[in-house]
């Protein structure tokens, strides 16, 4: 799996990635603290895996003789090619504890693949 980085040039934080790779599946988790699970939007196109998350809030404070307003604005793009034995049909996602978390299944062929060594003539 590889990272292709950020996209958006005005981003302010990038995530950090976890990829932890094993015989049945890859696992993401993007560590996204006080995010919900409806500012994520996670794209797949060709082989390319895509999560983003674009976030604007304000705050409003009055006073007597005066009103200040501040905005917040926050996003991230994060891209991923995807391996060929990636099942995108079964790509799951779940968000808890500030944890992004995105399972990709392999395929089931690409399970049965063995760990081969090749002799050295």
């Amino acid at each position: 799996m590889v990272d292709t980085g950020n996209l958006w040039g005005r981003t302010l934080n990038v995530p950090a990635v976890n990829i932890i790779e094993n015989k049945d599946e890859y696992k993401v988790s993007l560590a996204v603290p006080g995010m919900k699970k409806d500012d994520f939007k996670i794209d797949i196109e060709g082989n390319m895996l895509t999560i983003s998350s674009e976030k604007e809030e304000s705050k409003e404070e009055k006073e007597k003789k005066f009103t200040r307003k501040e905005y917040n604005y926050s996003c991230f793009s994060r891209s991923f090619t995807l391996p060929e034995e990636i099942n995108k049909e079964k790509i799951e996602a779940k968000y808890e504890e500030g944890v992004l978390k995105i399972t990709l299944p392999r395929k089931e062929e690409a399970k049965k693949i063995s760990a081969k060594q090749i002799a050295v003539k």
